[in-house]
């Protein structure tokens, strides 16, 4: 486990004085603010925030030193860490801070055993509830919703992630039908669904 944990992000900048705008990751999100100074991810410069506002999914934040929009911009993307003993402790042993996932192998369950499926990258928010990014063992990056559904098992401690991939998780995208009418209303033969074959065509060898 990481001796340092990942408590909020700065997405962006908001106005020409160097404010800045910043998600907190918190479960109570105003509480990041009590764990001032925060740090980068290498620990190399630190921020000291207060907010000074709110938006709809973030805080308008001051940072120390940050005047002006080119230097608050400069900071989009930037990730802000605490040291972990400076966090509450985590009293039930499914709890567990996301910082702890990055970086864990996780496997599929079959009737044969455990199956490597890939590496978790990282977890996102997008607005429809966290997703994991993940580096699937063909070297593809995937996402799959962070839920109990797809994700059932998880023990930090143990080293176990246990994913039950969605149906659909490799299946290529059709076309919808605004798309399909720019293509002529046709679909190419590489545009086809793996398993499916054009209408009038068999499959098997030629006789």
């Amino acid at each position: 486990m990481t001796d340092r944990i990942c408590v909020a992000q700065i997405v962006g900048s908001h106005g020409v004085h160097g404010r800045l705008r910043v998600k907190s990751f918190t479960a109570v999100p105003e509480a990041v603010f009590d764990y001032n100074p925060l740090t980068d991810e290498a620990g190399a410069r630190s921020f000291t925030l207060r907010m000074t506002g709110m938006g709809k999914d973030h805080f308008l934040v001051e940072a120390v030193g940050v005047k002006g929009r080119d230097a608050a911009d400069a900071l989009k993307g930037v990730t802000l860490f605490v040291p972990r003993d400076r966090l509450p402790g985590l009293d039930d042993e499914d709890e567990f801070y996301h910082a702890d996932l990055i970086g864990m192998e996780t496997v599929t369950e079959g009737p044969e055993g455990d199956a490597a499926f890939g590496t978790i990258k990282a977890i996102h928010d997008f607005g429809a509830g966290d997703v994991l990014e993940m580096v699937h063992v063909s070297g593809k990056t995937v996402f799959v919703p962070f839920s109990r559904a797809v994700v059932p098992v998880v023990n930090v401690k143990a080293g176990r992630v246990v994913i039950d991939p969605p149906v659909n998780l490799f299946t290529p995208a059709r076309p919808d039908p605004e798309e399909l009418a720019e293509m002529g209303g046709k679909l190419s033969l590489d545009d086809e669904p793996e398993g499916e074959q054009p209408e009038g065509e068999e499959t098997g060898e030629s006789r």
